[in-house]
């Protein structure tokens, strides 16, 4: 009988105690480590999974994830050697290698993260202040990362911590300073266009003036080698006319003055002249 009451007093106490949220039984996931503290004070590192048992209302139980975890930080702004402010957004791959130095410094993976997030941003800031802002953006980045990888992980390991990989996944300007740059270059960009603008119309000139030189040339050619047709045209007419005149000097001066009356007397135009005029010379004659 008094077994039977033992029993039954022990399943009170047990079904009391899940009552009260007090249960003596925990479970530590796999992905999980887990640190039973007794008064404020680890008195356990459980790091297999299965159903733990622990001291109700004296013990309790901080978990730690022993995967791989990431790491995303705010973007804050870092100086460069060559005082250039830029924003860096920046991630981290890390681990916790020693849940108990983890509980001990910080009490729960959130501390340790916050702790983390001032170890890597101490020592990008430090790093990237030794080079210039082209370096950062296109030439030494894989290399810098690298070195803030390295520095990182070795303060963090005397946290229980491991740093595996930092990396960078924007570096922008401020806003202000994206304002000012993109006035520099836009006012470079016009003044490229005006410097174009203005070889174009110096080029143009240039042909232009090539183009009236030529055609001047071509002109004054055609000239004059009209002239020199029109010359030659002029001097085998006045030989023609010559050799004519020459054959019959009377007839010759007698079509002439007949082409003359017929251009004179052509139409209604009127001619005041004398009657003895030599003009009328051939019409006097019989």
């Amino acid at each position: 009988m008094n077994k039977q009451n033992l029993a039954i007093g022990l399943m009170t106490v047990v079904v009391l105690l899940f009552v009260l949220g007090a249960s003596p039984f925990f479970i530590v996931d796999i992905t999980q480590t887990a640190i039973v503290v007794q008064l404020g004070k680890p008195v356990r590192n459980i790091t297999e999974p299965g159903l733990k048992f622990k001291v109700p209302f004296i013990q309790e139980v901080t978990y730690f994830d022993k995967r791989l975890l990431d790491y995303d930080s705010s973007a804050q702004d870092v100086i460069t050697q060559d005082k250039k402010t830029i924003l860096i957004d920046n991630f981290a791959k890390w681990l916790i290698t020693d849940p108990l130095k983890v509980y001990q410094a910080f009490q729960t993976q959130r501390g340790a993260l916050r702790r983390l997030d001032d170890i890597i941003y101490s020592e990008l800031r430090v790093e990237l202040g030794r080079h210039d802002l082209s370096e950062i953006v296109s030439k030494t980045r894989s290399a810098i990362m690298a070195v803030v990888t390295e520095r990182a992980n070795e303060k963090a390991n005397a946290y229980g911590i491991e740093v595996q990989d930092v990396r960078i996944k924007r570096a922008d300007l401020p806003e202000q300073n994206e304002k000012a740059v993109f006035a520099r270059m836009q006012a470079e960009r016009e003044r490229q266009a005006k410097q174009y603008r203005a070889e174009g119309a110096e080029e143009a000139q240039k042909i232009r003036s090539e183009a009236e030189k030529d055609r001047e040339i071509i002109l004054a050619e055609a000239y004059k080698t009209s002239e020199e047709l029109r010359g030659e045209g002029d001097a085998k007419a006045f030989k023609i006319y010559a050799a004519a005149y020459r054959q019959d000097p009377r007839f010759f001066e007698f079509t002439r003055s007949m082409e003359a009356y017929k251009k004179t007397f052509n139409g209604n135009a009127t001619v005041v002249m004398s009657p003895d005029s030599e003009f009328f010379k051939f019409l006097k004659q019989r």
